[in-house]
């Protein structure tokens, strides 16, 4: 009945705070690239592609992870993809960005990564028996597949999304089940074979099995807790607000609380392997982050990512107040900032604990431009899928 009557349209109210806040985040991320890039010529070309490096994880996390959340939507049905399906929809449509925004990555492979420099590699016996691997063309072509990979799955979910707002029926869902569970699987890999590349390689002489694993959990978290602000900020405004129940907030809240025990889970696991082992090529990764000042940052990491969320999350009136789960939310985000910072700065800094003003410009600038793009896409199509066949049972969802 609601589709009926407003077909979920963003309204002209919606659109014009959509805009303000789509101006906001293009002037912050305007301001904040610009800034970096001044670095890159004015302060340290080394320190803006470190910068750049890990503020572009964060991002990759976003939009990557919102693909990989429609596609469990496909498999697995239900109220609670129908209301982040849009969300979802159009952060994944942000991956043709993304793509672009790993340029900067790609010029400075030499200043990022020691593998790339011809002299290290014929002077270090472990370097040349990686360098079959480890090389710049390889690298370049591994990321050019996980990215246009990314981008594909999200053409192909976005085609036959509008085309089943369009004409209804069954073959859209149909096709998009079918490629759903592959593209999971492609999505793992790649993640996984990203965190080897762009985050391991950095100290190629340190491996971990688990590192792809926590990876995914985090991007997992991070897109989670991005949708969840998100339908809580559009959740005020109509259509929305007729749409959007505490019972759609509590099941997205309890997805959002497992996937924090579940980070927890395979960030122990790894630290208690390692700890365990006691072998010289995999504990001082965490040496350099027990010390020099890193510990700090790994307790607030304890604390804000875990710890915190993890109690706080417990409560089942908090997941269903609106206020106070976006909070939450923007709260992880923050954390998952810091975790990623906290993976790939202490190889640079060589076990000093250091911040750069760079480092607070890249992150606003990619995420300000990220963001931006991101309003732009939200605002081109209905809120939900309007012949989507869960649609009825995410309307009447917590009415009962």
């Amino acid at each position: 009945m609601i589709a009926q009557a407003t077909g979920f349209q963003v309204t002209d109210e919606l659109r014009d705070t959509m805009r303000q806040w789509r101006t906001r985040f293009a002037v912050f991320g305007a301001v904040g690239v610009l800034a970096t890039v001044a670095g890159l010529f004015l302060v340290s070309p080394n320190q803006f592609y470190r910068s750049w490096l890990w503020s572009y994880l964060f991002v990759v996390g976003l939009a990557a992870g919102s693909l990989a959340w429609l596609m469990v939507q496909y498999l697995t049905g239900g109220a609670w993809g129908v209301i982040i399906r849009r969300p979802a929809e159009a952060a994944a449509r942000t991956l043709p960005l993304v793509l672009l925004l790993f340029i900067p990555i790609f010029i400075g492979i030499r200043n990022l990564y020691p593998w790339s420099h011809s002299d290290l590699v014929r002077a270090d016996e472990f370097l040349r028996h990686k360098q079959p691997y480890l090389n710049v063309p390889f690298f370049t072509i591994r990321a050019l597949i996980y990215l246009g990979g990314w981008c594909f799955l999200s053409w192909f979910f976005n085609r036959w999304s509008a085309i089943e707002d369009r004409e209804g029926g069954q073959t859209p869902r149909r096709k998009m089940g079918a490629l759903a569970g592959p593209g999971l699987i492609f999505f793992g890999l790649a993640v996984t074979f990203m965190a080897t590349d762009w985050v391991l390689s950095i100290d190629p002489r340190w491996y971990s099995t688990m590192y792809g694993l926590l990876m995914i959990a985090g991007q997992a978290l991070s897109s989670m807790a991005f949708l969840i602000a998100v339908i809580v900020f559009l959740a005020a405004h109509k259509p929305m607000v007729d749409v959007v129940t505490p019972r759609h907030l509590h099941d997205l809240g309890k997805l959002m609380f497992a996937l924090v025990m579940l980070w927890a889970y395979f960030s122990f696991s790894q630290f208690l392997i390692i700890w365990a082992g006691n072998l010289p090529e995999e504990i001082p990764w965490y040496l350099v982050r027990l010390h020099g000042g890193w510990q700090w940052v790994g307790l607030a990491i304890v604390i804000g990512h875990f710890a915190l969320p993890f109690a706080l999350l417990l409560s089942r009136d908090l997941k269903r107040n609106f206020k106070l789960l976006r909070n939450i939310a923007l709260f992880v985000l923050l954390m998952r900032v810091v975790d990623i910072y906290w993976e790939v700065a202490p190889d640079f800094l060589k076990g000093s604990f250091g911040l750069s003003w760079m480092d607070f410009t890249a992150v606003l600038g990619l995420v300000g431009i990220w963001l931006a793009y991101f309003l732009r896409q939200l605002e081109k199509r209905p809120l939900l899928p309007l012949h989507d066949p869960h649609l009825s049972e995410a309307l009447e969802h917590g009415r009962e």
